[in-house]
Formats: C-alpha cells, structure tokens, sequence
C-alpha cells in the first residue's frame, strides 16, 4: 500500500462522525448557525421545513451536548426563542466537516 493510500485509509474513519450533529435536522441548524451570531426559532422552522415540535426537540439534543445555546425572551410581548452555536459546538461541527471530508476523499490512483 503507497503512503497516499495509507493516509486515505486513515481519514476514512467512520467513528469521527459525531450522531449528534449527523441528523438531518440538527446538521442543518448547525449548517445555519455557522454562518450568523443566532437565528430565531421562525426562521430555523422555515429554512429546515420543520414543525414546531420536532425543531424542538433536535434544538435540545444540541443544546444537551452543549453546541448550542437557546434563549428565550420576550419582545413586547412575544416570545422569541433564539439559538447560537457555542465555542464547543464550533469546534464540534468543523471536527464533523473534517470526518466527512475524510469519508469522501478519494484516495489517489
């Protein structure tokens, strides 16, 4: 086996890939928050096409593994829930795209 090869073997690692983050929809909250401070729960409902309730619950998975933070307040007097990837979650999601980029290199001929 080349060294090339060798080093492809070892970026293709399967058990880099984190569950949590893995899910459709909590990779694509993790996908958004990347690139903006927060966003509100209406407008994560929106781009994913999620419900209420199952936005939800893939927001407390993340929140629970400690890659994102929700707040809740109230603005005149309508609740907004709002969600922000933490440092960890940072470093969890570029730690995710490093494993899938691993997964889908294709070793050289």
């Amino acid at each position: 086996m080349s060294d090339a090869a060798a080093r492809a073997d070892e970026a293709f690692d399967i058990n880099r890939i984190d569950d949590v983050i893995h899910g459709r929809v909590r990779l694509g909250i993790m996908a958004i928050l990347s690139g903006v401070e927060s966003a509100d729960f209406n407008t994560l409902k929106t781009r994913l096409g999620a419900t209420d309730g199952n936005l939800s619950v893939h927001l407390r998975k993340l929140e629970d593994a400690g890659f994102v933070a929700v707040t809740k307040r109230f603005e005149g007097r309508k609740p907004l829930t709002e969600a922000a990837m933490t440092p960890s979650g940072r470093k969890a999601f570029i730690a995710y795209l490093d494993a899938m980029q691993g997964l889908v290199h294709a070793p050289p001929a």
